[in-house]
């Protein structure tokens, strides 16, 4: 009978998670990442078809693993008032669960080579980016506002100010501060005030 393989795709990942984070997607080759988890590069080969296959995995499971909590988070909820800056905190709270994949998602999906990506890992990364586009747009449509200009001020407040409040920290090497998780959600409640009083209800 075959023994069952040494090391499996998420074992690599992990230790391409931790080079990326350390090092930046330079630090993400296929002999690294072998030799970070003592296997024979052959196991990484085995496991990918090269170092774009490596690189798009390792992003898109970074990816894929944040929003789902964050779908989570704003499908338990019909009230968008309230499942907007819960969402705003998962992002901060995410990022200081896993510091070295809020450091990755840093250097952008380019940075991973998505240029060079298969069809397969674009069509999963263009999906993910779909589906959060349409959440962003279905609360803009709960609160009672539709058009650009109100997906943009959900946007900001659901997405662009958490990130920006991590990446300053990341970018600087200093601690998430211990209210950043109340700031966000706070500021994200905050914007979405502006919609009228009222108008959300259901999704």
């Amino acid at each position: 009978m075959a023994r069952p393989p040494r090391f499996d795709m998420n074992q690599l990942l992990d230790a391409a998670v931790r080079r990326a984070a350390a090092l930046g997607p330079a630090g993400v080759t296929m002999s690294a990442v072998a030799k970070e988890v003592g296997a024979p590069s052959g196991s990484v080969y085995h496991r990918f078809a090269g170092r774009t296959a490596l690189l798009a995995e390792v992003w898109l499971r970074t990816v894929e693993s944040f929003q789902e909590g964050y779908f989570e988070i704003l499908e338990a909820d019909v009230d968008a008032r309230r499942a907007g800056p819960a969402a705003a905190r998962h992002v901060v709270a995410w990022s200081r669960a896993h510091p070295e994949e809020a450091a990755l998602l840093l250097y952008g999906a380019e940075g991973f080579g998505r240029s060079n990506w298969s069809e397969e890992h674009l069509h999963r990364a263009d999906c993910g980016n779909q589906r959060v586009r349409t959440a962003l747009a279905s609360v803009a449509v709960a609160l009672g506002a539709e058009g650009p200009q109100a997906t943009e001020c959900v946007a900001l407040a659901l997405v662009d100010l958490p990130l920006a409040l991590v990446r300053r920290h990341l970018r600087a090497g200093t601690p998430l501060p211990a209210f950043a998780e109340d700031l966000a959600e706070e500021s994200a409640a905050a914007l979405l005030g502006a919609f009228p009083a009222g108008s959300a209800s259901t999704r």
